[in-house]
Order: C-alpha cells, then sequence, then structure tokens
C-alpha cells in the first residue's frame, strides 16, 4: 500500500514543476502563466526508494461564488480530502504573500499533516522568503529547488514516516483479504480512451458522467480544460483508461504559448491512445475543424469513435444523422462505417452506450485475420474485378498477407510496385474492411515486389 501526497499552493509558485520532478517525467503542462493548472492531475512518484501517490493542483485561490476560481478551488478541496500529506508550497523568492498566510490557517484548521515547502531555493534568491516561511506556524520549511531537483533528500526524509505508516496499514489489509481469487488477470493492460474534439464540446462533462463524479473542470467558458488528464476507469472488468484532453482549434487561430501547448499534449494523447472519441457538438454538426481532427486520428493509425453530445438539443435527428453519414461518407471514406453514439453528457442519457463500443471498435482495431483465409479471399476479388493492366499486360498480384495489428496492416506481393492504380488499392481495402467486417477502423496495405516468400522454390 501507499500513501498519496497533494501539492498545493497559490498560482505560479512552481507545484507543476515539483509534480515533473517527483513523477520524473513532464507530465503536467509548466509555463510562467499563473493559473496553468486547473484540473487535478494525479501520477506516480518516487524519490529513491520512496513511491507514493501525488496530486498536482491548481493554485489556491480565495473565491466563494459560481467563477471558474471557485471550481478551480473546489476540485482542489478534493484532492485534499483525499490525501495523507498536504506539500504546500511557497515561492521563497518573491517571499510570502497575505494569501499564503490565508490558506496556511485554513489548512492548520484541517488537521491534516503538512510538509511546508519553499520553492525556487536555488543560489541565494530564496533565502529571505526561506527566513520569512517560519511565520506561516507549519514547521520547519524544506528549501527546494523543483527545477534543478536540489532538496529532494530533506524530502524523502520528510515522506518516509507515511510511508512507514502506510506500509503497516497495507501489511494488516493483506492479512484480511488473503485466500483471494489468485487466477484474477493482472496483467491485462488497460485500454487508452482519449476524448478530443473541438473546445466547449463537452469534453469534460462526458468523462464526469463516465467516472461518476465531478473530476474535471467544466462550465460554460470556452477552453477550460488545458492540459491533457488521465483518469482510470474500468467498464464490465475491462480496465479503461480515460484520457481528457484540451479543446483542438484550427491552427491559424492558435496564437498564444500556452494554448499551443494544451494543443501539443492533446496531440500526444491521441498518439498513445487505442481509441479516440472525436466528440461532437450534435447542434452544430460536423464541422471542417471536426474532419481535419478525424483525419489526423486516421493518419495516427488510431480506432475512431464519432460522438454526437448534446443530441438532447437536436431538433430533427433523423436530419442531423443523415448529413452526418453524407460527411462522413465522402469526407472520411478511409474508416467507412465508423460508429457514432448520439448522447447527451449532460443528462447522461446515450452515454453508457459509448464504453461499450470502444472496447468493441478496440476488438477490430486488434483483429488478426489467417493467411490461408486472406489468399482464398484474395482469388475471389481479383476474379470480381482483375488487377489493371500495365504496359499492356495484366498486373499479376501474387499473394497477400497480414503482417500486424493495431491498426490491421497487410502486405500484397504483386508484379510490379507502380503498377497498381490508388483506386484498385482503395478498391482491396474497401473489400476487405467489407467482407472481413472490419468497420471504422483505418486499414494500411503495403505493395511489394517479388514472388511469394513463403513458397519454396
Amino acid at each position: 500500500m501507499t500513501f498519496t501526497v497533494a501539492i498545493v499552493g497559490r498560482p505560479n509558485v512552481g507545484k507543476s514543476t515539483l509534480f515533473n520532478r517527483l513523477a520524473g517525467k513532464r507530465l503536467a503542462l509548466v509555463d510562467d502563466t499563473p493559473g496553468v493548472t486547473r484540473d487535478r492531475r494525479e501520477g506516480v512518484g518516487s524519490i529513491a526508494d520512496l513511491s507514493f501517490k501525488i496530486i498536482d493542483t491548481a493554485g489556491l485561490e480565495d473565491a466563494a461564488d459560481d467563477s471558474l476560481e471557485a471550481r478551480m478551488r473546489a476540485q482542489t478541496e478534493q484532492a485534499l480530502d483525499g490525501a495523507d500529506v498536504i506539500m504546500f508550497v511557497i515561492d521563497a523568492r518573491s517571499g510570502l504573500m497575505p494569501i499564503d498566510k490565508h490558506f496556511a490557517d485554513r489548512l492548520r484548521r484541517r488537521g491534516a499533516p503538512v510538509i511546508l515547502v519553499a520553492n525556487k531555493c536555488e543560489g541565494r534568491g530564496g533565502r529571505a522568503g526561506l527566513g520569512e516561511a517560519y511565520a506561516l506556524g507549519l514547521g520547519d520549511p524544506l528549501a527546494v529547488s523543483a527545477e534543478h531537483g536540489e532538496g529532494m533528500g530533506d524530502l524523502y526524509d520528510a515522506l518516509s514516516p507515511f510511508a512507514e505508516a502506510a506500509k503497516v496499514q497495507g501489511e494488516g489489509e493483506d492479512d484480511e483479504v488473503d485466500g483471494g481469487d489468485a487466477d484474477d488477470d493482472d496483467d491485462e493492460r488497460p485500454l487508452q480512451l482519449a476524448i478530443v474534439g473541438r473546445p466547449n464540446v463537452g469534453k469534460s462533462t462526458l468523462v464526469n458522467y463516465l467516472l461518476g463524479e465531478d473530476r474535471m473542470l467544466t462550465g460554460p467558458e470556452a477552453g477550460i480544460t488545458r492540459d491533457s488528464i488521465s483518469i482510470p476507469s474500468s467498464f464490465e472488468g475491462r480496465s479503461i483508461q480515460l484520457v481528457d484532453t484540451a479543446g483542438l482549434r484550427r491552427k491559424a487561430r492558435i496564437t498564444e504559448k500556452l494554448e499551443e501547448m494544451s494543443v501539443g499534449a492533446s496531440l500526444h494523447a491521441v498518439r498513445f491512445a487505442q481509441v479516440v472519441a472525436l466528440t461532437i457538438d450534435a447542434v452544430e454538426g460536423l464541422e471542417k475543424q471536426d474532419l481535419t481532427i478525424a483525419d489526423m486520428v486516421v493518419e495516427e493509425g488510431r480506432a475512431l469513435i464519432i460522438v454526437l453530445n448534446k443530441w438532447d438539443l437536436v431538433k430533427d435527428r433523423k436530419k442531423a444523422l443523415g448529413l452526418l453519414a453524407d460527411r462522413l461518407e465522402t469526407s472520411l471514406p478511409q474508416v467507412r462505417g465508423v460508429p457514432v453514439v448520439t448522447c447527451s453528457a449532460l443528462t447522461g442519457k446515450g452515454v453508457d452506450d459509448l464504453l461499450p463500443a470502444a472496447v468493441a471498435v478496440f476488438k477490430l482495431w486488434n483483429k488478426r485475420i489467417s493467411t490461408g483465409r486472406l489468399n482464398r479471399w484474395l482469388e475471389v476479388v481479383t476474379e470480381r474485378h482483375p488487377p489493371p493492366l500495365v504496359h499492356g499486360r495484366r498486373l499479376r498480384i501474387r499473394y497477400i498477407t497480414q503482417i500486424k495489428t493495431r491498426p490491421p496492416t497487410f502486405v500484397i506481393f504483386a508484379g510490379s510496385l507502380k503498377g497498381m492504380p490508388e483506386s484498385y488499392a482503395r478498391y482491396l481495402i474497401n473489400s476487405l474492411r467489407d467482407d472481413f467486417d472490419l468497420p471504422g477502423v483505418p486499414l494500411r496495405l503495403h505493395v511489394r515486389k517479388g514472388k511469394n516468400p513463403y513458397v519454396d522454390e
């Protein structure tokens, strides 16, 4: 068993930098702009042989209305409620601020263990702030530099007692559960499901409904989510890693460095996803930017699902589905038959169809077809529609085999590399999709010149 550390503090004191340092990699966005972090991010931190769960939070701000800042603070409060120890970070270079003292008082009243961290203490610039930190009444401050990795030994010493307490508690729990089912399959990796789309289409609301809690920050403002946040979930015993992403706007409209970083994080999430749920505002319909995102997902070889959110606001649903089908047929033929889920993330109607669709398309994405079946199929389709003539001679297709999955990828051995036109390759791909029931997943078909390499001369 491990313990949980919540990293809190006012904006721009280096919480995300410390989170990344403890995690050992750049998981959270870091920028000089205050308030970059909005949603809480969880990860696994370590110092030497010490391992623990870490939670990065939004900057503490004094807001009590229904503003974005108040909702961010509510997310931070949830992180504090689930923490075994709170790491309160101050900026030693700028010194104590009144808001630092205000929240230090609040943390003391909570009664939870607090470790006071004076960040940015590299060199001599943080000495004054380090001395001022004693006035917070939270014990001796630890001088660290998250950016340069200084002071990690002191953090190790401060966190070690919590590791020992968690170990003792875990030993007791192990005794209680001893004799459980030993046949559980712990080796199955989670299905990586990324929720992507334009800003303000309801991605975070959708994730919250799937999780059954207000895990992600939501609201009427566009572009609330700035970073890609990964949250574990499950469906019928299958582990699923949900990844909420920042909205993707057209490249020409991205002018700020922070938004460029957010978009980069979203694209990274797509590249490492297995299934991507492209979320669309059903009232606005499929727009050019949606098609750009979908095309990018297909180019990356990811399995695709179209999610029509805000379906409860659509008046003529039959017309909306017809327009979507026509647009997909003309603009996205390379994934013909992509599954479409209609739902309302706000009311929850239809959302329960998303995870079954994701699991189903994931299985297709992993589908493997035997070489014997493929070559029997090749005989039929080439007889039905013979290959074209090349320099007055019929192109000879000798053999086909599947070389990989994720996505399904095939190699055809033909008499000429340049002789197969794109239209005939498209015919073969469409026939593969129809005859082997592979709707909605990208297929790869490579042509190689040569004889059947699996036949001995």
